[in-house]
């Protein structure tokens, strides 16, 4: 009789279980298609950033307890500086952060706002942009990330710094 395939939620439990152990943030966890096949992929971060050699660690630990769910490759990764905030502690440590926010639907003529984040409060995502303070239900919003961006000044002495270890 052929084994159950591991659910993605599974995955994730076991996958929090090692973050845990490790000392870092289980982010997040996707189960998806794209023309190579199928990807799972676990995000993990720190405070102070991930290091190579920590995504290293989680990537073999959680291979051997993840054989079983339907994917054809496995990454761990860093989620990055601008990735899209999901839950309540992501939009708690972006307030007063400059982000880009989109909507499935046009506001006022426009589904892209900049501004600085206010937070979420039941339900509602708050942004000032201009002065003025825009609300936006959850679940018309596709996306929130911050916002980065940097001088053309930031950019040439980064390129010249030569690749860092932190990811």
């Amino acid at each position: 009789m052929p084994k159950k395939a591991m659910s993605v939620h599974e995955a994730e439990k076991t996958a929090l279980e090692i973050a845990r152990e490790q000392g870092v943030e289980l982010v997040d966890v996707e189960l998806v298609k794209e023309p190579a096949g199928q990807f799972l992929r676990f995000y993990i971060d720190k405070p102070d950033g991930i290091t190579l050699d920590e995504l290293e660690v989680f990537h073999r630990r959680i291979l051997p307890l993840v054989e079983d769910v339907a994917y054809d490759y496995m990454e761990v990764s860093s989620p990055g500086a601008d990735r899209p905030l999901k839950t309540e502690r992501d939009f708690e440590r972006a307030e007063g952060l400059e982000v880009e926010l989109k909507t499935y639907r046009p506001v006022n003529g426009a589904k892209q706002f900049k501004g600085e984040l206010i937070g979420l409060r039941d339900g509602m995502i708050e942004i000032c942009v201009g002065g003025e303070t825009l609300s936006f239900a959850k679940r018309d919003v596709a996306i929130v990330r911050p916002l980065i961006e940097f001088t053309e000044e930031e950019l040439e002495e980064a390129l010249s710094e030569g690749p860092q270890e932190r990811t």
